[in-house]
């Protein structure tokens, strides 16, 4: 092999590994743009909110009422704050090889599902407190916790920003009714106005 092959097969491997690198963080950027698109239409999403903001908001709601917000540490984009029997907490959302998860203690992280979309994180943990199967993780307490150390984090009613639309509540309903919006006795244009947002939450 001479010694221009070698180079030549180096800086392929360099050119392969920058177009990899570069794929992927397109691939990053499509899957947060798709997510700020959801959220922004779900209508708990408060944006840069603080820990202190958030705790205020939540402090005259009942256990389960939740937001999302972006996350005031660097390492993470969201923190769901959530009322508990404690009072408010934030749990943070990690986002890592285009999938959403909620931030745990080492143990636990490798059990917890991972998720295309962070509305889809936060209506499959809805949809666990409503049932009965809470499974989601306890954040940090703000008050004294109960004797053994955790508290029971619910996640049951979104905090919206401002009164959400008929027409949104409408779309909620119907999606939680059938997956199947396309087959129902709608004009289209309705139809596609269900798909846009698909969630229960």
């Amino acid at each position: 092999m001479t010694r221009q092959s070698s180079e030549s097969i180096q800086t392929t491997e360099r050119d392969r590994g920058a177009s990899d690198a570069s794929r992927a963080v397109e691939s990053d950027e499509s899957s947060i743009a798709s997510a700020m698109k959801d959220l922004r239409k779900a209508g708990w999403y408060w944006g840069s909110l603080t820990a202190s903001e958030a705790k205020e908001i939540l402090q005259d709601t009942s256990e389960g009422a939740f937001l999302l917000r972006d996350s005031s540490q660097r390492d993470y984009l969201f923190t769901i704050s959530a009322m508990t029997s404690a009072g408010p907490t934030n749990l943070r959302i990690e986002y890592k090889h285009g999938k959403f998860k909620l931030d745990s203690v080492v143990l636990v992280k490798p059990k917890l599902k991972q998720f295309d979309s962070v509305v889809h994180l936060v209506e499959h943990y809805v949809q666990l407190s409503r049932t009965g199967s809470n499974k989601v993780p306890s954040g940090p307490h703000p008050k004294t916790p109960p004797p053994n150390g955790t508290v029971q984090l619910l996640l049951t009613t979104p905090v919206y920003t401002a009164t959400p639309t008929l027409q949104h509540l409408c779309r909620i309903t119907i999606n939680r009714a059938t997956q199947q919006t396309q087959d129902l006795p709608l004009p289209g244009r309705l139809k596609d106005y269900l798909t846009e947002y698909s969630y229960h939450v």
